[in-house]
């Protein structure tokens, strides 16, 4: 049976029933069933979002994201170091290789080109995922790339090697002062604060801080232009010519073992460090000229240097410090 209520009304000092309007009813509905949507929709929201009422499927499937996340990171990570060390193999192969060969430098237009298409990676790109998938497998194919490009490269210096062996004993391939001998490379190739002057000038070589009378030995097979002291700044030194626009240079000599007009092959003593000429202490200026143009000589090392020794040296060449001369 339906309640019936009452108020008291002070004016006539009586009862008087409640009567409820219909359109009073229907707000206070609209209003409770308005606020149990509310209510049930961020219950929801709050449900759906909270990991204890994720099904085993959801569970499994934010496990395997979970997976392929890292498991990108780790493919990003070998790429990376894909790329820097067939960024190091470009590098010594046209500053190097091709160069000993007179063969054309393969600018990176070719080594990463081809690859402009805007619609290649389309179909790849519908979603934040796919765009992940398609970075990563455009720069699969870009390093593919390369290594075939780079592959070829060596294919053709391979050829070139067997057919110039004569070629490959001329070139200048060692560090002229042994690493055992060596208290520090001192200066390397570019710009150098000159120890006389305090100015900035150009070094056009190395210098190999090593006691007095240390042995020097030829870098290449070739014959000796010269071994005097009749060039300025140079003191006692000695020129190499190997042949095929080469030619190297020793300088601030104690002693020659060599003369003018001798043919010497790598590796044979040709004199002795010293300080003579324009050098502030015991060491060797060690210059590399092709064609009467000076080469950072860095580059041609390969024949009796570790990998590490020479990343060493790479580095400590690249600092810009105080020369010897």
């Amino acid at each position: 049976m339906k309640k019936i209520k009452y108020y008291y009304d002070p004016e006539t000092l009586s009862y008087k029933r409640i009567r409820s309007k219909k359109r009073t009813k229907v707000r206070n509905a609209l209003i409770f069933l308005l606020a149990s949507a509310l209510f049930g929709t961020l219950f929801s929201l709050l449900m759906i979002n909270s990991r204890w009422f994720f099904t085993p499927r959801e569970v499994a499937l934010a496990r395997e994201i979970k997976f392929y996340e890292t498991n990108y990171q780790i493919l990003n990570k070998k790429m990376e170091l894909a790329e820097e060390v067939l960024a190091d193999l470009q590098e010594r192969d046209n500053n190097m290789y091709r160069l000993y060969f007179n063969a054309p430098i393969i600018p990176d237009s070719i080594r990463k080109g081809g690859f402009s298409d805007p619609n290649r990676y389309k179909d790849l790109e519908q979603t934040d995922v796919r765009k992940l998938v398609a970075k990563a497998t455009r720069r699969l194919d870009v390093l593919r790339k390369r290594i075939v490009v780079q592959s070829k490269s060596l294919d053709e210096i391979s050829k070139l090697s067997v057919e110039k062996e004569k070629f490959l004993a001329s070139i200048p391939a060692i560090q002229p002062v042994n690493n055992k001998d060596l208290k520090r490379m001192a200066s390397g190739y570019g710009w150098r604060t000159d120890p006389f002057t305090k100015a900035r000038k150009f070094h056009y070589g190395m210098d190999f801080s090593s006691p007095q009378g240390t042995p020097v030995y030829a870098a290449g097979d070739g014959v000796v232009t010269r071994a005097d002291n009749a060039s300025s700044g140079y003191g006692n030194h000695i020129r190499i010519d190997h042949g095929y626009g080469y030619v190297t240079l020793y300088g601030h000599l104690s002693a020659y073992n060599v003369r003018a007009g001798q043919r010497v092959k790598r590796g044979d003593l040709i004199g002795k460090v010293g300080s003579t000429g324009r050098s502030e202490a015991p060491h060797l200026h060690y210059e590399v000229i092709k064609n009467g143009e000076h080469i950072n000589p860095i580059h041609f090392y390969y024949g009796n240097l570790t990998p590490a020794e020479y990343a060493e040296m790479l580095h400590v060449s690249t600092q810009e410090n105080q020369s010897l001369d």
